[in-house]
């Protein structure tokens, strides 16, 4: 058996939502984790196989640097990188300010091709099979209306993924993208609508996390590309 207490796993997003139920499910598979995200003050981990590190991913401009000393400081095989981190600001085009386009773009997909392109070199030298996974969305499949930037960037997202996909095949890392529909998370604390109340109307975080085992699992040389996951009936909801 993998003593994988000797396995790394890097997630960023690790605070909340999805990225706090991957960390959840990875620590109980005896996993380490090395979570990553802007505040961890409200996290509820307290496991002495995780470690925090605060950072907000859309500062792009000192991202590398920051990630340069993340990297030095590993000294153990990283068995895969968790590209989680994400929000959503949602309206009409003509609603959203420059500085909102930004904010979703750089969080959603640059600091991911990023924090990619910095463990890369790391992950290829291990020699040993590495998973990099995204988290995408439902939004990468298809465009809805009042969702124009967010939708764009996460069909940035997949056809990063598809392109990484392809240049990494002769080496020990696999890419595989998950695309969840709507997930009952903090995701929607900020926004004028959420999923409806019925169970049946949204995924659980834990569900993703569940899922994010079952890729880890999979056997060497065998690579699930792309995953989509939706709610049974999807309903949306307006807030009151």
């Amino acid at each position: 058996m993998v003593d994988l207490n000797h396995q790394l796993v890097v997630v960023t997003g690790a605070s909340s939502g999805i990225g706090l139920a991957m960390t959840e499910h990875l620590l109980k598979a005896g996993y380490r984790v090395l979570g990553i995200a802007k505040d961890f003050s409200d996290s509820p981990i307290k496991n002495e196989s995780f470690d925090s590190i605060e950072l907000d991913l859309a500062d792009l401009d000192g991202l590398p640097a920051a990630l340069k000393k993340i990297i030095s400081n590993i000294d153990q095989p990283v068995r895969a990188l968790v590209n989680n981190a994400g929000l959503g600001k949602m309206g009409h085009l003509e609603q959203l300010s420059v500085d909102d386009i930004r904010l979703v773009m750089d969080t959603n997909f640059l600091s991911h091709a990023i924090v990619t392109k910095c463990f890369l070199p790391l992950l290829k030298q291990q020699g040993e099979l590495v998973d990099i996974i995204f988290t995408g969305s439902e939004a990468a499949l298809k465009g809805s209306r009042q969702g124009s930037v967010y939708c764009a960037s996460k069909f940035a997202i997949r056809g990063f993924a598809q392109a990484l996909r392809e240049e990494c095949a002769k080496s020990s890392v696999r890419i595989t993208l998950i695309n969840p529909g709507a997930v009952r998370t903090p995701f929607f604390d900020d926004l004028h609508f959420e999923p409806g109340a019925a169970k049946e109307n949204a995924i659980q975080a834990s569900d993703v996390g569940q899922l994010l085992i079952t890729v880890l699992n999979v056997r060497p040389g065998t690579v699930i590309d792309e995953i989509n996951l939706s709610p049974q009936t999807q309903v949306w909801q307006r807030k009151p």
